[in-house]
């Protein structure tokens, strides 16, 4: 299975240079940058990448982080923050077998400030490495490594790792599907007074969180966005029923 490596805002040429070298040590080529604070294909960059600098020019550059994540049923957001009480965090060793089982991202934010809030409630599951205390961030380009190097060590057997994750599953929602639920409902609690404008966005950080980690097949989002659809038309009858006659 593909996986995606995902950069959030990376501010150093140094660090994107490397990151495609150890992409290509580990066979990964899929790679989306989201607005990079650095010259991706300069110098710098081609200088770290060594005989990797032909990937620099195949990353896609995006503007937003739903953008890079199109077509991945599952998305993994890594982080250092260790006080994320309501996220749960998992090893590489975790979650590497689950990456395996479809088309994955594996999301990295930014240097100096990892992931915001509103970011990794786009991801179902959240991987940290068991680091020291003292010191717990680890270099970007030397996260992406160990994670390149956990999701090579996953064979395809890795059933053998993790039985649970051979099961035979209907295949995950598409990012961009349940995206596009969590808009309809975003639009339809806002219709009925649920949301307010001012609290929205907080609030619906926690309700993607939710729908990320509930891992919904395709089905399953075609149901719950079929409900949202039916409540849109039911209260657009009752506004016509309401309009005075003349």
């Amino acid at each position: 299975m593909s996986l995606r490596i995902v950069l959030v805002e990376p501010a150093g040429a140094r660090n994107v240079g490397a990151i495609a070298r150890v992409m290509m040590n580990f066979g990964l080529t899929d790679w989306a940058i989201v607005r990079p604070r650095c010259e991706v294909q300069g110098e710098e960059a081609r200088q770290m990448a060594v005989h990797a600098a032909a990937l620099l020019a195949q990353a896609r550059i995006v503007e937003d982080l739903p953008s890079a994540l199109l077509g991945c049923e599952r998305v993994v957001a890594t982080t250092g923050q260790r006080d994320l009480h309501d996220l749960p965090l998992e090893a590489p060793t975790q979650v590497m077998p689950w990456l395996r089982q479809g088309p994955a991202a594996l999301v990295f934010g930014r240097e100096d400030s990892g992931l915001q809030r509103s970011e990794l409630s786009l991801a179902q599951r959240y991987l940290t490495f068991p680091t020291a205390a003292a010191y717990p961030s680890l270099n970007l380009a030397q996260a992406v490594g160990l994670c390149c190097y956990h999701y090579a060590c996953m064979s395809d057997s890795a059933e053998a790792i993790a039985p649970e994750c051979s099961r035979k599953t209907p295949p995950l929602a598409a990012f961009e599907q349940l995206h596009g639920y969590t808009r309809d409902l975003e639009t339809l609690l806002l219709r009925v007074g649920y949301l307010h404008p001012h609290t929205a966005a907080s609030r619906m950080e926690k309700i993607r969180a939710i729908a990320q980690r509930a891992t919904l097949s395709t089905e399953e989002v075609a149901l719950l966005r079929g409900m949202v659809r039916q409540l849109n038309w039911a209260l657009d009858q009752d506004k016509e029923r309401d309009r005075p006659q003349i």
